[in-house]
């Protein structure tokens, strides 16, 4: 991580996770050696109807209140009772640099939005900076929560009783977003898990094995790019397969990236004949497409935990000014055993799928035109044609 040390502003880390015991446990290690931090935890009670404000630092329990939980828009929520706290911490002259503990399974992104407008000058927070956007995951459990279909309200982690998501869409939005991917556990003994941390996290991410493997003097030293971690975020930034390094893939890694790309739209019909096959299954994928009856429209794929989420990102000017008409989908998955051609099969019929789903060049030798008019038979997904 680079060091920045001419900033006088009080540092701000954000720390997410889609396990409770983790994310405890991280921010004691951070805290318990590092008597200039302080750190503020969330818990949503959302059946009793409250939140719960922890402000903790290496003398212990600074704070402990609860706060009725008023709004419907739970990150509206936590970010009216957050904010005036995190100014008070940052203000209060006792702590060099402040831990921002989440909610379990919330995603960081909008937290860093809403803190890099008050960390302008003239915000609530202008004495302070975003330093990193930090996320703890448990590698031997890994490839389970990234791929298998548990949701959040079966681990009793989701953040509101409509909160249907799924474990691994939780976490690869934390994970993806991250500057700094705290990887717990023993690398060694789960290879997949390490391999699929590495095929979903960011190109310009930081990655520390072991949960105490990073200070709270380190995150501090960071400083998050507001730009950059939109582009994490954004499906168009879809990571490629990472290089293997000079030391190889590891032994017993069964993890695979494959990406689907053509400058051919989708064929609507096709596409719903073929969904099950693009996008449910043990994979994560994510992505941006068009469709032949939506010349202007670029559209979201987003699939994680064996869900599939379309949705319509605007035009292409709106979304990706510089970038022409485009079908790219980038999959993550792992294979059922570590055979040299294990995982062949999978990505040969996502592939095929791929292919089939696309339009044909003769079904768009006029440019299109055709289809102008027709039934838009996506429309329950991607919501009616501009």
């Amino acid at each position: 991580m680079p060091h920045h040390t001419a900033d006088r502003r009080v540092p701000i880390s954000v720390l997410a996770s889609v396990d409770p015991v983790l994310r405890d446990s991280a921010v004691l290690g951070l805290v318990v050696d590092a008597p200039g931090t302080v750190a503020l935890r969330h818990d949503i009670l959302a059946d009793e109807g409250l939140i719960r404000r922890v402000v903790v630092d290496a003398s212990g329990v600074v704070e402990q209140v609860l706060v009725p939980l008023e709004h419907a828009c739970l990150s509206c929520a936590v970010r009216e009772d957050a904010l005036p706290a995190l100014a008070a911490l940052t203000e209060d002259g006792r702590w060099t640099d402040v831990i921002m503990a989440l909610p379990v399974s919330a995603e960081s992104l909008p937290v860093t939005r809403a803190l890099a407008a008050e960390t302008a000058r003239g915000g609530l927070l202008d004495g302070a900076r975003i330093a990193t956007a930090a996320t703890v995951a448990d590698v031997e459990t890994f490839e389970h929560d990234l791929l298998a279909a548990d949701l959040l309200a079966e681990r009793g982690i989701a953040l509101t009783p409509d909160d249907d998501r799924s474990v691994g869409e939780a976490l690869a939005a934390q994970v993806e977003h991250a500057d700094v991917i705290v990887a717990a556990g023993e690398a060694a003994a789960a290879p997949t898990g390490s391999g699929l941390i590495d095929r979903i996290r960011a190109e310009d991410s930081s990655r520390v094995d072991g949960l105490h493997g990073v200070t709270a003097a380190e995150l501090a030293a960071g400083r998050y790019d507001p730009v950059r971690g939109e582009r994490r975020s954004n499906p168009l930034g879809a990571r490629r397969a990472p290089g293997t390094g000079r030391g190889g893939r590891a032994a017993g890694d069964r993890s695979w990236t494959l990406e689907l790309r053509s400058d051919r739209p989708f064929h609507p019909q096709r596409l719903l004949d073929r969904i099950e096959d693009l996008g449910t299954g043990r994979m994560r994928s994510r992505g941006v497409f068009h469709v032949v009856d939506r010349p202007l429209s670029a559209c979201l794929w987003d699939g994680a935990g064996g869900q599939l989420f379309l949705g319509d990102l605007g035009s292409w000017d709106e979304a990706a000014a510089s970038a022409e008409p485009h079908t790219r989908i980038v999959v993550v998955g792992s294979a059922d055993d570590a055979g040299p051609d294990a995982e062949q099969d999978v990505r040969h019929d996502l592939v095929d799928a791929f292919h089939d789903a696309l339009v044909r060049p003769d079904e768009i030798a006029d440019g299109g035109l055709s289809w102008l008019g027709r039934q838009d038979v996506l429309g329950p997904w991607l919501g009616s044609r501009s």
